[in-house]
């Protein structure tokens, strides 16, 4: 099957690993699942600390689960991404590894304190659920079964960074701040999140029309605004001045003035220049390589065709 004709449908089919498609559409498709897929890696990472630093049992073991779904997430999409034949799983892992796979820019900065936590748990991660709810209708069908799964968990996790915010802005005066100052720090980025404006994005008109994306950035991060501006001020929040942002009362939405929206910094820190992203991207590489001889071992094992259970390195 030739592009054109893939364009030319009145609306955008929907591809199974048996289908014939245009050679464009698989390197699309493989390139935007494997972005996500590395996204859920770095969030796993980037809040995996928080599991001791949690501050009861309660919280140290929503945490961890919540950790283990991300990585659990990781793997469903790198095997949507495998099933279009361009990219092997370990190519994949190996370029995070290496420092060439692209990934969110929220995972690029690092977080260090339990105030960052809602930051994440909470207004990151639902900005992703308006997202990933979309991707249910991907044209991959692969990508669009395996959101389902996502989209269940990714609800709890939202629940639970709510409930974070809402324990640290009903206590003290010194934790109200602390989430503040975390909040001001945090906004512009969470704003960033669903990527460049319009008029900036690279791949956003070809994707629609080959039916990986139904929703534009700007429509995205306009729906985010509308739903997440109310609940942040609901637990006590301050909306910070910058960047601006424009209430149309008589559409009762919220629109943010996008030249505020620092891209350059954006664009830097994507493409992983920052100290954040190296701090990442070492800590992905440094744990793939404590691993590995698990990998080996396993290998081996199955080259010999063993009945036997591999042993451990000494």
């Amino acid at each position: 099957m030739d592009l054109d004709t893939v364009m030319a449908e009145a609306a955008p089919r929907r591809f199974s690993p048996k289908d014939d498609m245009p050679e464009e559409y698989r390197k699309a498709a493989t390139r935007m699942i494997q972005f996500h897929a590395n996204s859920e890696v770095m969030g796993g990472y980037l809040e995996k600390p928080f599991i001791r630093q949690a501050p009861s049992l309660d919280r140290k073991l929503a945490f961890s689960a919540k950790v283990q779904d991300e990585i659990g997430h990781a793997q469903l999409l790198y095997r949507a991404a495998e099933s279009l034949g361009v990219k092997s799983r370990d190519q994949m892992l190996d370029e995070l590894a290496e420092g060439e796979g692209k990934f969110l820019n929220c995972f690029h900065y690092p977080m260090d304190s339990w105030y960052e936590v809602p930051m994440i748990a909470f207004f990151v991660d639902g900005a992703a659920m308006r997202r990933q709810a979309t991707l249910k209708r991907a044209s991959w069908e692969p990508y669009a079964h395996a959101m389902d799964k996502v989209c269940f968990e990714e609800g709890f996790h939202v629940k639970h960074g709510e409930d974070i915010l809402r324990e640290l802005m009903t206590s003290s005066k010194a934790n109200q701040e602390r989430t503040q100052e975390a909040f001001d720090e945090w906004w512009p980025r969470i704003l960033q999140f669903f990527g460049p404006t319009n008029d900036k994005s690279t791949h956003h008109d070809f994707s629609a029309k080959v039916g990986l994306k139904t929703m534009t950035n700007d429509e995205l991060r306009q729906a985010f605004l509308n739903a997440y501006i109310p609940k942040a001020e609901k637990y006590g929040l301050e909306i910070p001045d910058d960047p601006g942002l424009i209430y149309h009362e008589d559409e009762d939405r919220y629109e943010v003035v996008e030249e505020d929206l620092d891209w350059d910094q954006f664009f830097t820190v994507t493409k992983n220049a920052s100290e954040g992203s190296e701090r990442q991207i070492l800590s992905r590489a440094d744990r793939q390589e404590a691993v590995d001889w698990v990998r080996e071992a396993m290998d081996g094992w199955e080259r010999m065709g063993s009945t036997t259970t591999p042993q451990a390195a000494d």
